[in-house]
């Protein structure tokens, strides 16, 4: 079974125990993506949107059919399909109210000495809010545009005020650069997979999520030790090490992007109904803050150490 982690489960257009298509290889003249095991796949046993020869619309739950007359099933609305436009303003709405909220906290949420204190104890408690209303999100079954944009209200105060810190009292220009460096590697990525560079399968999804849960069990185990231990604890985000790992989870964040990719592709491919393309913002959003936090940790890390 799929993690429903939000940070692990790239929350796919699958509703089954398979990857956005990635249990079967692609069959021959259909669409670039395959079809076993993704629900939106054409003619995919045991699909509920497939659509066998003679009736296509015969298994279709968006079929509208009169019952009481007999009338044969009426075609599912096109205009009720998600397009890229609809991936577009999802992710820019989020993204924008992320920004907005992340603006404000760092105008009005002051890190002098007087002031660090509780600064720091509102982004860290929006923090916290914003991680429940990502695993609220995830373990929905449909997204609910009200809890996505929360959550990136609320991400957005803690990013605000973290990059005041980092800004402020580590390294001038910090933010600026992480926001540089994270639109490089989301272009990067995006032209690699456009290009075919970057393939993503089975093999990929397993390897990515393998490779995440290792590192965040790390980070854990790391925290756990700084909070008991004092100091750095094993010293995983500090000094050569913590570059080291910082530069693992910019490569991290770079192959969720991928997976992301591959969500939206294939959920074009296959028509995947409107509301799914706030999943797509919404996983998006959690990968662009991921990479945006492990470069500034980065930053600061170089930093320090001048």
């Amino acid at each position: 079974m799929r993690s429903r982690n939000p940070v692990f489960s790239r929350r796919g257009f699958s509703r089954d125990n398979g990857y956005a298509g990635f249990n079967a290889a692609p069959q021959a003249g259909g669409p670039a993506v395959a079809t076993q095991g993704n629900p939106y796949a054409q003619g995919a046993q045991g699909n509920p949107y497939a659509q066998p020869a003679g009736n296509p619309y015969a298994q279709n739950p968006y079929a509208q059919q009169d019952l009481q007359y007999g009338a044969p099933p009426q075609a599912p609305a096109t205009a009720g399909r998600m397009t890229m436009d609809d991936v577009i303003i999802r992710t820019a709405s989020t993204l924008g109210v992320l920004v907005v909220t992340a603006a404000l906290a760092w105008a009005l949420l002051p890190v002098d000495d007087a002031n660090i204190g509780r600064s720091y104890g509102i982004g860290i408690g929006a923090a916290l809010v914003g991680m429940v209303l990502a695993l609220v999100q995830s373990f929905k079954r449909k997204p609910t545009p009200a809890l996505i944009l929360s959550y990136a209200a609320f991400e957005g105060v803690f990013l605000g005020v973290v990059s005041s810190v980092v800004d402020n009292r580590i390294a001038d220009g910090a933010a600026m650069q992480a926001v540089i460096g994270t639109m490089a590697v989301f272009a990067g990525v995006l032209v690699a997979y456009k290009a075919g560079w970057i393939r993503v399968n089975r093999r990929f999804y397993g390897f990515v999520m393998a490779a995440a849960l290792g590192f965040v069990l790390l980070m854990m185990v790391n925290l756990l030790f700084a909070v008991f231990g004092g100091g750095d604890g094993l010293g995983f985000r500090s000094g050569a090490l913590g570059v080291v790992f910082g530069v693992i989870g910019v490569i991290l964040g770079a192959c969720f992007l991928a997976l992301d990719f591959k969500q939206v592709e294939d959920g074009l491919a296959y028509g995947a109904p409107r509301e799914e393309s706030w999943f797509a913002a919404f996983g998006l959003t959690l990968t662009l803050v991921w990479i945006y936090l492990e470069f500034l940790r980065l930053i600061a890390i170089l930093n320090s150490n001048d």
